[in-house]
């Protein structure tokens, strides 16, 4: 840190001066003298509300996928002594936020001067514009229909205006309009005891009610382009909300007066970092990063590596339990993000509940690929990843026939890869769990949005010119998926209330991203979410066409509630593809909290039921029955119910192999 952000403030210095009236903050005066160095804050701006845990939730109110990461913790209401404005001090820091401006400013335009940042957003704008402009030309190209919008809104504002002026003649008025209960970011009781910012609060609201009418209502516009509508003026509406800005939210607003505007020069400071870590680009920092470390407090089950090749390192973990299952556990976690959100803490790991389980548990991790494994293909990915990893287990183990479980897009590639053994006759699996997968792209939600034939065009050029797709990328959008949870609470939070995030594994491990390899990436995009054909029994795979019909495996397909990236309907969809007994079975919360969801928390719940058939999930669960607490126990007795024999407990190698390095490993620990 620079000097200039630990320079400490100077005391206040008393004048003898003219008295002038107290300073309004928040439509409110004290009506107390003072000097023009020392001016009193409001009693009621005063007291800070608790901001309380970012409650990681869609608009809808429902559990995300992922436990809540928390705001900062609600900072102590400063005394009537405490809140007062320092002229001088505010001055002095108001100079120190413009140098801490210059600095950031130069940290995002040193590389692009340096021409080590060669892209930009103009590409995504142009689609932004693009799509939203369609909507705005249904209204504007009939002269009914844009007299229609514009009433619409201004009848809107009027009624506000009328309710607002009532309620400054001292007149009971109910609000027009209310924010959602589960909407966190109205919580501070300003805005709703201040007029002013009830007002803005209110406003707000009927313009984002307005906007959302825009595109729901614009007939005649075809689907994908209504759906990137509705997604980039979400995003849009995200952004402009009151919420974020210093001068029209009451708590940021009493936070800078009676710090003198240092929490806005600390916020400077942490955005030049995130910016400068970003290396050009904003990384906003979600979790306090200082408080992890892979292989010392995440990732630390015992296990060793046992055999790598250019795309992975298989992982044996060391048994925990005398007798083990006689068929091992091999686990396919997605390439996109790293297995460790399966081995959190010890009471949150997954992988060590398995081995607590009596499970001989393999797990693949995945290279953080570069230039190097440019040309590496969705084949290959197949055949050196899941069909060696099989090998190596078979080998170890002595076991043809294993349990796999994938995860996510690791899911997907492990569906594809029993499709592929089937067509040749080929049995590996004794039973194969898919964990919030996707089979069939139909409805796959708001991923869908980045997916048409110009901008895979444009993510293919990228591409080409450095050989694989920067991490950021998939990190931005998967956080702008759920931006009201993932993006502008840390914005205000670090840089505008000038305070790090609490340290947070699973959103440590969501911001320790991993690179796209071209050539699958490419073919994952199209095949999967542009033509969605694996479904549609037209996927080649080395000359191999595809048909999920011919896995006759036993299928453990658990779908989230509020999953944003694997939509409940999507894998409940895809269910039917299958060829074999299916068990769907649906876990409260979403993507990540409803897998990662230990039976010692007692948190959440999850449903199972009838055969999955069509996409209605309200359907479905209308006759399911619900079980509080983790799908774990379930899961587990599912796997015995098709084989309960146990043998000794296995060594790592078998002493077969010789391990390679300890548990989790190198490749897991590059960074992008």
């Amino acid at each position: 840190m620079d000097e200039a952000t630990k320079k400490p403030a100077k005391p206040a210095k008393h004048v003898a001066a003219k008295e002038k009236p107290a300073a309004k903050v928040s439509g409110k005066s004290s009506g107390k003298p003072s000097s023009p160095k020392e001016l009193p804050a409001d009693a009621a701006t005063a007291k800070l509300a608790d901001a309380g845990p970012v409650n990681a939730r869609p608009a809808n109110g429902k559990a995300a996928h992922e436990p809540a990461p928390e705001r900062p913790a609600a900072q102590t209401a400063p005394s009537q002594a405490e809140s007062k404005v320092d002229i001088e001090t505010l001055a002095r820091n108001l100079a120190r936020l413009v140098e801490e401006s210059g600095k950031a400013i130069a940290a995002y335009m040193k590389p692009r001067e340096e021409g080590q940042i060669k892209t930009d957003n103009a590409e995504s704008f142009a689609d932004m514009v693009k799509s939203v402009g369609k909507v705005a030309e249904y209204w504007l190209s009939d002269p009914s229909r844009a007299l229609e919008l514009q009433t619409g809104l201004g009848r809107s504002y009027l009624d506000l205006w009328a309710t607002t002026v009532k309620r400054m003649a001292g007149e009971e008025q109910p609000p027009v309009v209310t924010p959602d209960p589960s909407d966190r970011r109205f919580n501070d009781p300003e805005w709703t005891s201040n007029q002013f910012f009830d007002f803005m609060k209110q406003a707000y609201l009927l313009t984002a009610q307005w906007a959302n009418h825009l595109v729901t209502n614009a007939e005649g516009v075809d689907p994908h382009t209504r759906h990137k509508a509705e997604f980039y003026v979400k995003q849009m509406v995200n952004a402009l909300a009151p919420t974020n800005f210093v001068l029209t939210n009451p708590e940021l607003l009493r936070e800078t007066l009676t710090s003198n505007a240092d929490n806005l020069v600390r916020g400077m400071h942490m955005l030049t970092e995130d910016i400068k870590a970003g290396r050009g680009n904003l990384k906003i920092r979600q979790s306090d990063g200082s408080a992890f470390k892979v292989g010392e407090n995440l990732a630390t089950t015992p296990g060793k590596v046992i055999f790598q090749n250019d795309l992975i390192q298989l992982i044996q973990y060391e048994a925990a339990t005398k007798d083990v299952l006689k068929v091992p556990l091999l686990i396919v976690p997605p390439w996109i993000n790293k297995f460790y959100i399966l081995d959190l803490a010890p009471d949150k790991s997954f992988i060590k509940w398995c081995a607590d389980q009596g499970l001989t548990v393999f797990v693949v991790s995945w290279v953080n690929p570069d230039a190097r494994q440019a040309a590496k293909s969705f084949e290959e990915y197949m055949k050196e990843g899941i069909l060696t990893a099989m090998d190596v287990v078979e080998e170890v183990t002595g076991e043809k026939h294993l349990h796999v479980l994938g995860y996510c897009v690791g899911g997907t590639l492990l569906a594809v890869t029993l499709a592929w053994l089937a067509a040749q006759k080929r049995d590996r699996a004794l039973t194969a769990t898919l964990l919030t997968t996707q089979v069939d792209f139909t409805h796959a939600g708001d991923l869908l949005v980045f997916v048409d034939e110009e901008q895979v065009a444009n993510v293919e050029k990228h591409m080409k010119e450095q050989g694989y797709l920067e991490a950021a990328n998939m990190a931005t959008a998967f956080n702008l998926l759920r931006s009201n949870d993932l993006i502008w609470p840390y914005v205000v939070n670090n840089y505008l209330r000038g305070k790090k995030p609490f340290p947070f594994d699973i959103l440590y491990w969501n911001a320790d991203a991993t690179r796209m390899p071209a050539a699958n990436h490419s073919f994952y995009l199209r095949n999967c979410y542009l033509n969605n054909t694996l479904t549609q029994g037209e996927m080649e795979i080395g000359g191999v066409t595809l048909d999920l019909r011919k896995v006759t495996v036993p299928i453990y397909n658990l779908a989230t509630r509020e999953d944003h990236i694997a939509p409940a309907k999507s894998v409940l969809a895809g269910s039917k593809f299958f060829g074999g007994p299916v068990k769907y079975v649906l876990a409260g919360s979403g993507h990540i909290a409803g897998v990662v969801n230990p039976p010692a928390k007692h948190k959440y719940q999850y449903w199972t039921g009838a055969e999955p058939s069509g996409s209605d999930v309200a359907k479905w669960l209308s006759h399911a029955t619900m079980h509080p607490g983790s799908w774990w126990p379930d899961w587990i007795g599912w796997i015995k119910d098709h084989g309960a024999e146990t043998v000794p407990a296995r060594k790592i190698g078998g002493g077969k192999l010789t391990p390679i390095e300890n548990a989790p490993g190198s490749y897991v620990k590059v960074r992008d």
